[in-house]
């Protein structure tokens, strides 16, 4: 399993629109992320600076480095630009961030 971190930005006033479309992520997205090794994805929103904090779990780097090529993936850009910073093809601006730290607990 390889865990990648990135961080997005959301325009201020859409936190809870931003919410609903993920709560409402249209199942080709779901079976796309699948099919990419997408083992788990979490987003987690700072309300004092609009910063989204996206974390995933994947299988593999080739297979995930694809996605951004799907033409699923390339419609939900479209349909989430509104709502945050994006880049010219209508993917959201990410930084992405250096793993630098686990700790795993023994039950």
């Amino acid at each position: 399993m390889i865990k990648k971190a990135v961080k997005m930005k959301l325009y201020p006033g859409y936190e809870a629109e931003y919410l609903k479309r993920h709560n409402e992520l249209w199942p080709e997205m779901r079976e796309m992320l699948a099919e990419h090794g997408a083992l788990s994805y979490s987003i987690f929103l700072d309300p004092e600076t609009n910063t989204l904090f996206g974390y995933l779990e994947i299988e593999d780097e080739e297979k995930w480095r694809h996605v951004p090529e799907t033409e699923i993936n390339q419609k939900w850009w479209v349909f989430m630009e509104d709502l945050m910073e994006t880049n010219p093809d209508h993917s959201p601006v990410t930084v992405e961030l250096k793993h630098v730290f686990d700790l795993y607990q023994q039950v």
